[in-house]
């Protein structure tokens, strides 16, 4: 298959749920408030974006005590969120030194070997989504990732960032702050493949607002159906609109004053 993106892309339901995505994004960036203060916006989706992913985590904190909490889930969190902007570039030429940076700032006093793929077939199972393929099936899973970011594709932004947002969440391939980096993988490749350049729409909120059906999309996907992956690529779609949502509120206090 040349281009399995392409054929994901088209199965039921993605079509439409990616156009409405993409609406939701561009109504967005049509917002007054971000003619002036984009770069302020997204820190503040940015904060609220590491918030939520933590709270997917367990690590669930009120947004205001976020900054001086001394959780590690939370702060590997915050690290993580901060370091994106610089990793743009990498993400499209040397997705796994990407992976490997991002681990190292996620899971800072959560485990060994930083930076480093897991050699243990005994990964922890926050989502409930069974058995993670042990390690060399996942070097190799990993493998067809990276070609997937590096390689040629006609499909949207938001269907390669739906699949790298599974793989990563599905195969754990560091044991530890899996789910926070499979999260800011989806974020960075809305943002370098074009839905969303300036890091506005807070995905992650839009995953936790939509409760059981993470996981549960998760699980659809790891089916390997075409309904499978289409429910998680629509749930992924879902996200988005409800992160644009969260960032729109965003807009709204800050032209308050």
């Amino acid at each position: 298959m040349s281009d399995p993106l392409a054929v994901i892309a088209e199965m039921p339901g993605v079509p439409e749920a990616v156009a409405e995505a993409r609406k939701a994004v561009d109504r967005l960036y049509g917002h007054r408030v971000l003619r002036r203060k984009s770069p302020e916006v997204s820190a503040r989706s940015a904060l609220r974006g590491a918030r939520a992913s933590a709270a997917l985590d367990g690590a669930d904190v009120p947004l205001e005590a976020v900054p001086e909490t001394a959780d590690p889930v939370v702060q590997g969190a915050l690290r993580v969120s901060a370091e994106l902007g610089r990793l743009g570039a990498t993400w499209r030429t040397a997705p796994r030194q990407v992976l490997a940076r991002l681990h190292t700032l996620a899971a800072s006093g959560q485990g060994e070997d930083l930076g480093r793929p897991r050699s243990s077939t005994t990964v922890p199972d926050p989502l409930g989504l069974g058995a993670a393929p042990g390690p060399e099936e996942t070097v190799a899973r990993v493998d067809g990732l990276v070609g997937l970011l590096t390689g040629p594709t006609s499909a949207p932004a938001l269907v390669l960032a739906a699949v790298v947002h599974a793989e990563l969440a599905v195969l754990r391939p560091f044991g530890s702050a899996d789910g926070v980096i499979a999260r800011a993988a989806e974020r960075l490749t809305l943002v370098e493949y074009g839905l969303d350049p300036k890091s506005l729409a807070v995905v992650e909120v839009g995953h936790l607002e939509l409760g059981a059906a993470y996981p549960r999309g998760l699980r659809a996907y790891l089916s390997g159906t075409p309904d499978g992956m289409a429910t998680w690529v629509r749930h992924c779609a879902d996200a988005v609109v409800l992160g644009v949502r969260e960032t729109t509120a965003i807009c709204e206090a800050m032209q308050r004053g």
